[in-house]
């Protein structure tokens, strides 16, 4: 009987930080730019999350440590995090922040023009949504996930080497 390589779940750990944020991240521009859904503030909180996400699997490329993937996976961690909480705007269940609202009046200038010149994009509505779960629903969903199979690979991993 062959042992398993214990370096694949580590293998394996590092691809799932990798595909998560860019699918993640393809699937918010596509939405955007194919389907005309812009994002709301909370939106790109979501992204940025996923953005650090990526950049740190790539990281976990260059210099293949543990410590980088993890990093990486708290980073999808937050993103499904950030995107639990906008959900939950979106359904009802609690306020949202202000920054949905004040963020072009904070800046100074007119605020007629402001709010004549700004399009609207509301934190509280989701513009889309599947089976009755908005995108953001879906970040939570899928970024929970892969952070909790990430772990659970970098654990396994560990517990075979």
């Amino acid at each position: 009987m062959t042992r398993p390589n214990s370096d694949e779940p580590f293998r394996a750990a590092r691809w799932l930080a990798l595909l998560t944020p860019a699918a993640l991240l393809a699937g918010a521009y596509i939405s955007q730019y194919g389907f005309g859904l812009p994002p709301c503030e909370m939106c790109w909180w979501q992204r940025y999350a996923h953005f650090v996400a990526l950049l740190l699997a790539l990281l976990a490329f260059a210099l293949p440590k543990r410590a980088v993937v993890a990093l990486a996976a708290a980073a999808i961690a937050a993103a499904g995090l950030i995107g639990g909480f906008h959900a939950g705007v979106e359904y009802g269940w609690w306020q949202g922040v202000t920054a949905c609202t004040a963020g072009t009046f904070a800046k100074g200038g007119d605020p007629l023009a402001a709010i004549l010149a700004a399009p609207v994009i509301r934190c509280d509505v989701a513009p889309w949504s599947l089976f009755g779960i908005s995108l953001a629903g879906w970040n939570f969903l899928f970024s929970g996930a892969a952070a909790l199979a990430i772990a659970f690979l970098l654990a396994r991993g560990r517990k075979s080497a």
